[in-house]
């Protein structure tokens, strides 16, 4: 029986766009490197590090505009990573919101501190307030990244539930596996798809 339900952000909650992305680094900041950092999955290099928690959101960017055009700011940097999110489709903003008059909600994801606050902005948009989740597990936090067992067990122990009965659901093939042989419930959901008719049987 599921009595909690675990949620990856990026791909899964709210839609990513590579391509944006990589333009506004280079359009904006003329940071050509953006190509050898960014992944659908697992980040890389000084982003890698910075979700990871080896890297604080300070450095990053201070490393990004070392690269970058004279007179860029931080806060372009920012708006870069900004543009790595499309927002969230009606039917994902109203599963989950239904599912929350159900079910303890909680967010597990390989993150970095840049973005989160622009995620809970996204949130914001679309209704979903802090009362939605009841707690969020976040990589560059923990300093875990998935698909380590160990950050599945540490998102187990923090939901204080017997793994078995928690559904994990992510994009990522290699993330659902991981969490299956760590006890979870887990779901593949793929991009574009409805997530309410992943979770249809919830």
């Amino acid at each position: 029986m599921i009595k909690a339900i675990v949620f990856d952000i990026g791909g899964v909650l709210i839609g990513l766009d590579l391509g944006r992305c990589i333009q506004a680094f280079q359009d904006i900041l003329g940071y050509y490197r953006i190509t050898e950092l960014l992944d659908p999955y697992h980040q890389k290099g000084i982003y890698g590090e910075m979700e990871a928690g080896r890297l604080t959101a300070t450095e990053f960017r201070a490393l990004v505009l070392s690269e970058s055009k004279p007179g860029s700011k931080p806060s372009d940097v920012d708006r870069c990573m900004g543009a790595l999110l499309t927002g969230m489709t009606q039917d994902t903003v109203d599963t989950v919101k239904e599912l929350a008059t159900r079910y303890p909600l909680y967010l597990l994801s390989n993150n970095n501190p840049i973005a989160m606050p622009i995620i809970t902005g996204v949130f914001r948009e679309n209704g979903i307030g802090p009362e939605t989740f009841k707690g969020q597990f976040i990589s560059s936090e923990m300093r875990l990244l998935k698909p380590s067992r160990e950050i599945y067990e540490a998102t187990v122990k923090g939901i204080g539930l017997p793994a078995e009965e928690i559904l994990f659901v992510d994009d990522n093939e290699a993330n659902v596996m991981a969490a299956r042989e760590a006890g979870l419930q887990a779901r593949l959901y793929i991009p574009g798809s409805r997530l309410s008719t992943l979770l249809a049987d919830c």
